[in-house]
């Protein structure tokens, strides 16, 4: 017992001792080596990260994640790669690496084996260009042979740890959004390996996921156990073991993800199978979820899902996707419902071939359900492509609407009526075609209701029948009839019957009256951003064929009646706010619809309409119409600057193209973009036009919009105390570009006012800040806008003639130096009176006709070339008298700030023009001071550049005659 008593006792010494030696080394080691650590991390930082990294405080201890000895990083800020460096990729409370403790004692190594970030938030985005803000980590050069003697910090990870993570991932290439809230994830392996497998533990507790704007999760939680087989030398991830649950739906997948230089290659088979319907209506929308957990609902479901192929954004390849769900015996059953939904049985698949819609095949196998007896609903639909769509369809029902809401337990809305439909159709469908498959049925509705829970009036009466046929496959004989469509909201009703025949030539007649109150109808069905009570009166009798209008037999039409709109709110994709017309009489008149009486305002802008549209009635019949119109348009204020497609507003509508060109271009405005499917003429009368601060007044002329470009002609308005005329045309290539001409006439001017007032006068004419006087102007010029609206100087082309009629010019230091240089301070305040200076614009540079002017008895002129930066490559001849025929000459070189001057000589140094690529409306080469070359070259090279610019006015000239 006492040699018992004494082995337990040394066995509790030396763990006492070991337990006391393992203590003190956790203290001792981060006190000995936090130089070596500190130091070798940095290092590490600075030569592998391109982003900023910046952080509060470093710690090194065993304790934060016992037992490893770590390095961690308090409140840690990471900006992204290039061009997002003033961008933050990442931000986390800790980020702790954990060390070999072998190699730290032995070697004085610091080797990284684990990785822990903890209460993070990353932004990860990808603009339109396919540009990433995550390329931060700079690997070493795969060629070059390796260092042994190298030291710092290396990776050779083994742990990878994220703890309450935050991961927005916005892929504007791919049009993919990802946002995934509360994630969690272990990853376990020899992640330093060329091929490791890794072991993945994910938790996230919700997340979004959405393609071209469709949300297809939304607040779905996400647990995932992965085994991954990774290949670091060819960045290929091999999916072995990989179990998903979304909300309650299990989903396996298998496959591969291979990451290349331009995009990525798939092949991913997922598949959740043998799991009920309950299950699968867990990925609902969570509005959809409270309404599942109070209705009883059997079944089973099958979900596959397969993408595969190559991701290219530059070779515009991508991949194809396929998808089929099957749902088998379903029932649902809320407990009020007189008769259940029984035999549910659903078999759907969707192929969409290179993620391209116009490819789309949708085979709906079957949709099938009973409501009891004679009360059933059977659908077969087939479709193939877009745009021009292969169709074979069978839809048969009988339905009361009414128990189909209470076997649902639709909680948010009541519906009735009852339903009945028989519709078979066979054949292409193609508007360009004119084909449209062979159909014959029915669909029709009576004693319909519908009421929701946001507001206390129900929609009702409503009654619908509809016949359409069809017998050959194409347009002519196409017939679809209204008889009646009739319904009461608020004790006013609305009917409308239509007989439209031969789609090819369509013969319609349409009859349709009522007063819709359309703010109180949208809330009706909880539409945000519609608050206003706005009423549509109608009262209308349409009758004709498409081709008389056309032809121009308008005597054979028969369309009259009125519409009345008051207090409507509408938007437009491009525009950054609401149109609000406050009243709106419309009147039919065979081919036209006159505006009677037309107010409306559009953010502080307003506009009276007064005139008619051309051929309504074809417009929205065809695809491709375009809309023809001619009207006075009468307003006391229009600020341009509100309509820029990138401006805030309260429009939330906008287009995928204008929505990623603000992201990715927060403080920019954008360009005014125009529709594409108007012709419409305005005679414009604006008490004041404001642009960018620039004010118009009393602007007069015509105004005319045709294929997405807006012209000027006959146009005049008072600037700067003075009367402009103008012809122009504005066209928009995006959301951040436009491109316009101009050809202005101006007569009398104050340069002073204009050097002051005009933003583009200070900048093309920098030498006006030393006139004083009058000047009238004759000019044609052509360019591009940025994304802010403003012109881009180096893509200006063009020229014209400025006449100094009365003018004062004093202490231009151009004209001072060659004074100082030859003794004659006259020409520190030259006479220029009744001088014209004609010049011509291209890539940047000004080249100036020889124009003559008076300096006491001397008779200078000048001519050459000066750019918009300021250089000066100029000649100078200065005339004795008498009458100037006799003279020597100087040329002018340097900046208009620093001239240099040289007497008796006719060797200038030129100025090599910018390079402006018009498709990427980028400068690629700004204007520079050109190598000393011959006399005989730079004249050569002058004689180009001038020939170029006036080649350019001309063409402008000749462009805005024939528009």
């Amino acid at each position: 017992m006492e040699k018992f008593k004494k082995i337990i006792l040394k066995i509790l010494k030396w763990t006492g001792i070991s337990i006391a030696a393992i203590l003190f080394l956790m203290f001792i080691i981060p006190i000995l080596f936090p130089g070596t650590i500190s130091a070798q991390v940095k290092l590490f930082a600075n030569k592998h990260l391109a982003g900023k990294l910046d952080y509060k405080k470093t710690h090194l201890t065993f304790f934060r994640h016992f037992p490893s000895l770590t390095v961690s990083v308090d409140d840690l800020v990471l900006q992204g790669s290039k061009p997002f460096q003033n961008d933050t990729l990442l931000t986390a409370k800790e980020v702790a690496v954990g060390i070999n403790l072998k190699n730290l004692i032995f070697n004085r190594e610091v080797k990284i084996d684990e990785i822990y970030v903890t209460d993070a938030n990353a932004n990860v985005f990808v603009n339109s260009k396919g540009e990433a803000n995550y390329n931060v980590y700079v690997s070493k050069p795969s060629k070059k042979p390796k260092d042994t003697t190298e030291t710092g910090a290396s990776i050779k990870l083994d742990l990878i740890k994220f703890k309450n993570w935050n991961i927005k991932y916005n892929d504007h290439s791919a049009r993919v959004l990802v946002d995934a809230k509360g994630l969690n994830y272990t990853g376990k392996g020899g992640l330093s390996e060329d091929i490791f497998d890794l072991q993945t533990n994910l938790d996230i507790n919700k997340v979004d996921f959405s393609l071209n704007r469709i949300y297809y999760a939304k607040q779905k939680t996400l647990h995932a156990d992965l085994i991954t087989r990774i290949n670091t030398n060819a960045l290929t991830f091999v999916l072995k073991k990989n179990e998903l649950r979304i909300n309650e739906l299990p989903l396996k997948f298998i496959g591969f993800i291979s990451i290349l230089k331009d995009g990525y290659h798939m092949d991913i088979k997922a598949a959740s199978e043998k799991t009920t319907i309950r299950e699968m209506i867990s990925v609902l929308p969570p509005q959809y979820l409270d309404w599942a957990k109070d209705t009883k609902i059997e079944g089973k479901s099958d979900l596959y899902f397969h993408i595969k192929g190559r991701f290219s954004e530059p070779k515009n390849v991508k991949p194809q996707v396929k998808v089929r769900l099957l749902v088998k015996n379903g029932f649902v059953s809320n407990g009020k419902a007189p008769v259940p939904m029984n035999n549910l049985n659903m078999d759907l698949n969707l192929d969409l071939p290179s993620l391209d819609t116009n490819q789309l095949a949708v085979n709906l196998r079957t949709l099938s359900f009973d409501l009891g007896p004679n009360n059933n609903f059977r659908a077969h639909v087939q479709t193939k492509g877009l745009n021009e769509m292969q169709v074979n369809a069978d839809i048969k029902g009988a339905v009361n609407l009414q128990t189909l809401d209470q076997a649902l337990g639709l909680k948010d809305i009541d519906i009735r009526g009852l339903m009945d439909t028989n519709i078979k159709a066979n054949g292409i469908f193609s508007l360009d075609k004119k084909l449209f498959p062979k159909t014959k049925g029915y669909l029709n509705l009576k004693n319909g209701l519908v009421k929701t829970k946001y507001y206390p009036n129900p929609i009702q009466n409503i009654s619908l029948i509809a016949n359409i046929s069809n017998t050959d496959g194409t347009f002519r004989s196409l017939g679809v009839k209204l008889d009646p469509f009739s319904f009461d909201f608020e004790g006013n009703p609305v009917f409308v019957n239509a007989d439209l025949q031969d789609f090819e030539d369509l013969l319609y007649k349409v009859r349709a009256k009522g007063v819709l109150n359309v703010g109180r109808i949208y809330k009706v069905f909880a539409k945000k951003g519609f608050d206003i009570s706005g009423l549509i009166m109608a009262d209308l009798s349409l009758n004709g064929r498409q081709s008389y209008a056309t032809a121009g037999q308008y005597s054979k039409l028969d369309n009259k009646g009125t519409l009345i709109l008051k207090n409507i709110k509408a938007t437009t994709e491009y525009l950054p706010k609401s149109f609000f017309i406050r009243e709106g009489n419309f009147q039919f008149e065979n081919e036209k619809m006159w505006f009677r009486k037309f107010f409306a305002t559009y953010g502080k802008s307003d506009f009276a309409l007064n005139g008619y549209l051309l051929n309504t009635i074809n417009y929205f019949i065809e695809r491709k119409g375009t809309l023809h119109g001619k009207f006075g348009m009468n307003s006391s204020y229009i600020l341009i600057d509100e309509f820029m497609a990138l401006k805030s507003g309260d429009n939330t509508d906008k287009s995928i193209e204008v929505e990623y060109a603000k992201v990715e271009n927060p403080k920019s405005s954008g360009v005014v973009i125009i529709p594409k499917n108007l012709d419409v003429s305005l005679d414009v009368n604006a008490k004041k036009v404001e642009f960018k601060g620039l004010a118009l007044n009393h602007l007069k002329g015509t105004a005319s919009v045709n294929t997405g470009q807006v012209y000027l002609k006959n146009t005049s308005f008072d600037l700067i105390g003075s009367r402009m005329n103008i012809d122009a045309r504005y066209q928009d290539e995006s959301p951040l570009t436009a491109n316009y001409d101009v050809a202005l006439k101006v007569q009398d001017f104050d340069v002073q006012r204009a050097y002051k007032e005009i933003d583009m006068v200070r900048e093309m004419v920098t030498a006006a800040k030393n006139v004083k006087g009058i000047v009238s102007l004759d000019y044609k010029l052509k360019g591009d806008f940025d994304q802010n609206m403003s012109p881009i100087y180096p893509s200006l082309e063009g020229g014209g003639m400025v006449n100094l009629r009365d003018v004062e010019v004093k202490n231009l230091k151009m004209l001072s130096a060659v004074g100082d240089n030859i003794g004659a301070n006259a020409f520190n305040n030259p006479d220029m009176k009744g001088v014209t200076i004609e010049t011509n614009i291209k890539n940047n540079l000004i080249h100036v006709d020889p124009f003559t002017f008076k300096v006491s008895v001397l008779r200078p002129s000048i001519s050459g070339t000066t750019s918009f930066n300021g250089l000066l490559d100029l000649r100078v001849r200065v005339g004795l008298p008498p009458g100037g025929w006799i003279g020597f000459p100087i040329v002018v070189t340097g900046t208009h700030s620093q001239p240099k001057i040289k007497i008796f000589s006719k060797t200038g140094q030129g100025i090599v023009d910018a390079l402006y690529n018009k498709k990427s409306n980028k400068v690629i080469r700004e204007e520079k001071r050109a190598e000393k070359k011959t006399r005989r070259q730079q004249r050569k090279e002058k004689e180009a550049q001038e020939q170029k610019a006036k080649d350019a006015e001309k063409r402008i000239g000749e462009e805005l005659k024939g528009k």
